[in-house]
């Protein structure tokens, strides 16, 4: 004979109306649960998608960003200085020094320069009349100190630091365009230990052997060395 508990009570019909051990039914999305009154006009909104809480890079906030910062007569340079990037900043320090005689504040935030926007930019901030006070932060090194060895007022945030290392280039084609080339880099290369050595009162052999070797300063270091003068501190 069989089991009447496992004929009867666990057995369950088509309709699943068993009154002894009904199936419990399930929500389904989109359809209100029995007993809940619907909500017109509320539909079951489902899934959460994740949330970005960070501004978006398309909003268009870095531009006003730099806009506030520029009527401030700040002007923020980071990341790599390629040719076109040189041209801008250019453009914003003229635009600065024509519109006032007040000091200007460049920050350098981790700053990587190629060797041609370098010089060039180091040709403007040598014909800019106004004052120019440069603040580093993060890493500056290759010929990113060039800039900052052309600013009058040089100071850096405590945690930042300086790489001396020579500029790497790269040529092609025939052999007579990559000797022009090589000739051109050397007077360039020249330039920019020239301008470091005139800064730091220090001999221009003695800057490219630390280029060669990749030195590293931090602040204080660099306060020794005569690439900056100072620490930066909070204003009274």
């Amino acid at each position: 004979m069989g089991n009447p508990i496992a004929s009867s009570r666990f057995r369950f019909p088509p309709g699943g109306d068993d009154p002894d051990f009904p199936v419990p039914e399930l929500p389904v999305p989109g359809v209100p649960f029995p007993g809940r009154p619907p909500s017109p006009g509320r539909p079951d909104p489902g899934p959460v998608p994740p949330t970005r809480v960070w501004l978006d890079p398309s909003g268009g906030w870095q531009d006003r960003l730099f806009e506030r910062l520029l009527e401030r007569r700040i002007v923020l340079a980071s990341g790599l200085l390629d040719e076109a990037a040189a041209t801008r900043l250019s453009a914003q320090l003229l635009t600065l020094d024509a519109e006032g005689d007040g000091p200007i504040r460049l920050e350098l935030q981790n700053l990587r320069s190629e060797l041609p926007a370098a010089l060039t930019l180091m040709g403007v901030l040598d014909v800019v009349r106004a004052e120019i006070q440069v603040f580093a932060g993060g890493d500056t090194g290759g010929p990113s100190l060039g800039l900052l060895a052309s600013c009058p007022r040089r100071l850096a945030y405590p945690n930042a630091s300086f790489t001396l290392s020579e500029p790497r280039m790269r040529f092609s084609g025939t052999a007579t365009a990559v000797s022009a080339h090589e000739r051109q880099a050397r007077r360039m290369v020249d330039s920019l230990v020239y301008r470091i050595a005139e800064a730091t009162g220090r001999e221009a052999d003695d800057i490219r052997e630390d280029m060669r070797h990749g030195r590293v300063l931090t602040v204080a270091e660099a306060i020794g060395y005569g690439l900056i003068h100072d620490r930066a501190t909070k204003p009274a």
